[in-house]
């Protein structure tokens, strides 16, 4: 029987604190939360590799180096309310629900989103719960938020989730031009946005997150 424990302290050791992780909710957080169990059946044993794992098509799970360095970067603090965008199967909602009073996970696909909900419920993260809708509108119902997180691609980020954002808030995604992508953070002041560059990493762009096509005559 593999031992989702000891790949989960690999993980931690051999991903998240060279990548310069060293916050400890963050790192216990990882420690705490079964990857294993927010993938499909038939991933469970490659849930703690280093890549990021296909969830649906066009969809992924970040790899664990990513989502934790974007925890890091973006410092979510325990009275904080945190939109998570494209949510998948809750993996990333249960591990923010762990260093946040409260979050929001965001899911299109109705059976991701009810896979996310059951899972979350499963490892009692009672201050997390799944909306199910278009990504790129967010949960407005529920916001305005302190911190948002979306976990995908971007190349365009939709003016419904910046508006969902309080100001002194802040919002990071993987922005992608081609098949690089930059992780940028921004902040929220007098309703307008300035972005920071945190680190290089890389995703499939999120249905509602493309930017515009331009056609030339």
């Amino acid at each position: 029987m593999t031992d989702f424990a000891e790949r989960r302290r690999m993980m931690v050791d051999t991903q998240i604190r060279p990548s310069d992780v060293t916050k400890f909710p963050i790192i216990e957080a990882m420690l705490a939360v079964p990857r294993e169990a927010f993938v499909a059946d038939a991933q469970r044993e490659a849930a703690y590799a280093d890549n990021n794992i296909d969830i649906a098509p066009g969809r992924v799970l970040l790899e664990p180096r990513t989502l934790a360095k974007m925890l890091d970067a973006i410092d979510v603090q325990p009275d904080e309310l945190v939109l998570d965008v494209a949510c998948g199967m809750g993996y990333s909602t249960a591990v923010v629900a762990r260093v946040a009073q409260m979050v929001i996970g965001v899911e299109a696909d109705e059976s991701l989103a009810s896979e996310a909900q059951d899972q979350l419920s499963a490892v009692s993260a009672d201050n997390a719960i799944v909306h199910t809708g278009a990504l790129a509108e967010g949960a407005a119902e529920h916001g305005p938020y302190d911190v948002i997180m979306v976990q995908g691609g971007v190349e365009t980020m939709p003016e419904a989730l910046l508006n969902q954002l309080k100001n002194g808030g802040r919002i990071i995604a993987i922005f992608m031009s081609g098949a690089l992508g930059e992780v940028k953070i921004g902040y929220k002041s007098a309703d307008q946005i300035s972005w920071r560059l945190a680190f290089n990493a890389g995703a499939p762009v999120l249905p509602g997150f493309e930017a515009a096509k331009e056609f030339a005559l």
